[in-house]
This record gives structure tokens, sequence and C-alpha cells, in this order.
């Protein structure tokens, strides 16, 4: 079954010691007869207000037993930290299908917000499919805002949408896509948000809330991968904000969205996958 890798900056380097490239050979926590597929998503980052809102991540030099993690910024934007999840997947496990896609406005002004994503084979039945984050590019003077979602879900494939809204402005970003039979035993997937919990207009540091795996049966206590598929940042702070899971058993867990010192966070959204 799949296991979930994660790669965080500050395993490698301290916060306050930024560089524009922070990577690491990190080791699966179960070797593959082959190299796994590893689609990966943002589920902490850390940058600083002075720049324009950039970071990518990326995984290569991928092996049976481990793979070589990025978390990089360009230009002038400082990335203090970052976290990113892989969900490790064998490749005879042909029940998942993933890609990517980006949207550039930089190359196409007119990039359109919504592409439809054709499977390369198709599902017997409308799949479960899931978004997040892996690289975004915004600018620093208005406030950061973004949303990755599926919809349209059909056997052969579903529309990916990669949206802002009100006066952001948005020059790239890339939402990574897994999807799985409905039917699939052993995993669970949904999206969280922390305007599950309050209003957008009344940020707060702080948000968490305990869900259930409902029918889904678990024969042990599932890994649990999260990344970012939606958040409104005000500009003019640091940009801060970590996604994390607690209290996980085979029944259920409880999610974490939080931010810290002086950002204000309106709202974020996370994918969640819980699997064994």
């Amino acid at each position: 079954m799949s296991t979930i890798t994660q790669f965080d900056t500050q395993s490698v380097r301290l916060w306050n010691k930024p560089q524009p490239d922070t990577h690491d050979v990190v080791k699966y926590p179960r070797s593959f007869v082959a190299p796994p597929r590893l689609p990966l998503g943002f589920r902490q980052l850390d940058i600083d207000k002075g720049a324009n809102i950039r970071a990518k991540a990326t995984v290569d030099n991928i092996r049976n037993d481990s793979a070589e993690f990025h978390i990089t910024s360009w230009a002038d934007t400082t990335l203090y930290s970052g976290i990113v999840d892989a969900l490790n997947l064998a490749p005879a496990n042909l029940d998942f299908l993933t890609g990517t896609h980006m949207r550039n406005l930089l190359s196409d002004p007119q990039a359109p917000s919504a592409v439809r994503i054709n499977f390369e084979r198709p599902f017997v039945t409308p799949p479960k499919v899931v978004t997040f984050f892996n690289h975004i590019d915004l600018d620093k003077d208005r406030n950061w805002r973004l949303k990755t979602t599926a919809t349209n879900i059909d056997t052969k494939g579903f529309t990916l949408n990669i949206e802002t809204w009100s006066n952001t402005t948005l020059y790239a970003a890339q939402a990574g896509w897994i999807a799985y039979p409905e039917d699939r035993e052993h995993i669970y997937s949904t999206s969280v948000n922390t305007m599950d919990v309050r209003a957008w207009n009344k940020p707060q540091a702080n948000q968490s809330k305990a869900l259930t795996f409902g029918n889904v049966e678990f024969f042990k206590t599932p890994n649990v991968f999260m990344a970012l598929n939606q958040f409104d940042f005000q500009a003019g702070k640091n940009l801060r904000v970590r996604a994390y899971p607690d209290n996980v058993s085979k029944q259920g867990m409880t999610w974490h969205i939080d931010s810290w010192s002086d950002t204000t966070l309106y709202s974020a959204g996370v994918t969640i996958i819980a699997v064994n």
C-alpha cells in the first residue's frame, strides 16, 4: 500500500538561514521494487512579505529507497521554511492516476482558470479526485488568494480549477492531482478549511477540528498526507501557514491549520489523504 514521505527545510538548515534551493535526499518509510511515483504538495510555508510570494516543490533522483526533495524560491523572494508531503505510489499500483497542471499567466496571460484533464485510462465509476498546490507565484502588493479544486468528475476525466479573486495578482500556480477508485479500500480523502470553524473575516492564528473517517476501515493507524489547496492572506505581513494532524487513529483524526507571529490568515484549506 501507500506510504507518506515528508521533507522539511528545517531538517537541512535553520529557518533564519534562508537559501534559494533547500534540498536533501530523503529515505521513504519503506523501499519499493522500482522507483515510485511521488505526487507532492505544500504542507507548510513561511515566506517574507518584502518580495513576491514564490515557492516551488520538486523531486528528482527518484530511486527505490529514496529521492531528492527540493523546496525553492527565486528572484528576490526569501523563503524561511517549508514542508512538503509526498504520497508514495508503487509503479504497479495502477489504481491511482496522478498529474500536474500549471496555470502560467506570465507566459500566457489568457491561460484559463479551468482546464479539462483526461485520464490515461478510464475508471469504471467516477473516481475520487483531490488537488493541491506545489508551485505558487503571486504579487507581493495585493492580498494572496489562491484556490484549486476538481469539478465535473466523470469516468474519463475532470475539470481542474486554479483560481484567484478580488484584486490578487497571480503570475503562476501549479496544482498536483490524484485520482483513485471511489470504492478503493483503506483510503480516506477530504478537503477541510478554516472556514469550517470560523468566518473568513474573523482571522485567528489557530484552527482545528476533529473528523471521522466514516465507513472507511483501516487495519492499522493510517498515514496522513496534507497539502494546501486554498489560502487567503493579508499582504504586508509574512505568509506563514502550517497544517498538521494529531490524535490520528483508525477511526479519525484532528486537523490543524495555523499561522503565527503577525500574519493575518483569513482562510486556508487543506487536502487530506489518510491511507494504510
